[in-house]
């Protein structure tokens, strides 16, 4: 998933005012960017906080960005996305009223009022940027456009959960001590940034990650075809990987190549220390999820990529809940490594494993 931050500020950095109008910051001519934005995303997340604050209705105004969508098989907007963790959402906010979108709530509770309104995706873990991108990816999101507040743009980018952030200020406004929200934004040393004026609005985009799509997609067809070597097992997908060190070395396992119980990620992991490959800050590409648990074997593929040090993990298929409960996307991400996801892939994985199925 590609994730985008976008937000804008005062000259002194607030985002919002204790005032009871909502304040406006944007020029036309910026609102008019984030509209095309909007239109380029997936979906939109904003905090509970923001929804109960400024009752944003979050649609997609282009008409031609709403004709292309139905022309493609999609709802007119795009998905709406918010998180609570009180729960207190009212169901007459237009988040939920207007519009013909999907829309999901990540709570910590059921929100059984919520039901005939939204998905309700609950859980009793704390609600995490890295635990919301990995549901999202899982239905279908490919790219997050999050809009706010300040503390869900804090989250996604202290859990390094964003790639680009486009940062909007209104050099003309101040608030003084008045403001609701201040938040600062701070790009990296060495981070590549483009700054732009749209009717008075100074706004920067920074790339903090670059996009790896090119790359992924090609190893990740390699990882395919290696998986086509595994023989079908009825306790076991047929799974490929391509390790990429940062020298450039390549290193390719598929299931079961040299041991009755080695998943894909270790063949290549062996190969790769046996020709005395550095690991540390590689790249691993599998056809399918990394393991998180398993029987057969004292270390996941998930414990191995984390201990060896690898920094980029590119699957294309989530893994199927046929064996166990895979929680591996998540356990990478919360472990700090880049994950990046393919599912358009997913099918030509799923025929590869059809022996499961059928």
């Amino acid at each position: 998933m590609r994730i985008t931050l976008s937000f804008a500020a005062t000259a002194d950095g607030f985002l919002d005012d204790t005032s009871s109008q909502r304040l406006m910051i944007s020029t036309p001519e910026d609102w008019a960017a984030v509209g095309r934005l909007r239109a380029d995303c997936d979906a939109i997340l904003v905090g509970a906080e923001t929804l109960r604050r400024d009752d944003p209705a979050l649609l997609l105004r282009d008409e031609s960005a709403r004709q292309r969508r139905l022309a493609n098989g999609l709802r007119p907007d795009g998905t709406k996305v918010t998180l609570t963790a009180s729960g207190r959402l009212d169901p007459s906010l237009r988040f939920f009223t207007e519009g013909d979108a999907d829309r999901f709530v990540f709570s910590t509770h059921d929100l059984p009022a919520l039901h005939d309104r939204a998905a309700i995706i609950a859980s009793d873990e704390p609600l995490t940027a890295c635990r919301i991108v990995t549901e999202l990816e899982k239905r279908g999101i490919g790219h997050l456009l999050v809009e706010g507040g300040a503390h869900v743009l804090r989250m996604f980018l202290d859990e390094g959960m964003a790639d680009t952030v486009r940062v909007a200020v209104n050099p003309a406004l101040t608030l003084g001590e008045t403001g609701y929200a201040r938040f600062a934004f701070r790009p990296p040393a060495g981070t590549a940034c483009t700054t732009e004026n749209l009717g008075g609005m100074c706004v920067t985009t920074c790339e903090l990650h670059p996009d790896t799509t090119v790359e992924d997609r090609l190893r990740l067809r390699q990882a395919i075809e290696a998986s086509r070597q595994s023989l079908p097992c009825a306790t076991s997908y047929r799974v490929g990987a391509v390790i990429v060190t940062r020298k450039g070395e390549i290193f390719t396992g598929y299931t079961h190549e040299h041991s009755a119980t080695h998943h894909a990620e270790q063949e290549a992991v062996v190969k790769a220390l046996a020709a005395g490959a550095d690991l540390r800050g590689g790249a691993i590409y599998s056809s399918m999820e990394p393991c998180s648990r398993r029987a057969s074997e004292p270390e996941s593929c998930t414990q191995l990529i984390i201990r060896l040090g690898f920094a980029h993990v590119a699957f294309a298929l989530y893994e199927p809940d046929r064996f166990v409960d895979c929680r591996g996307a998540l356990t990478l991400r919360e472990a700090g490594i880049d994950v990046r996801t393919y599912p358009d892939l997913g099918d030509e994985v799923r025929t590869v494993n059809a022996h499961l199925w059928h």
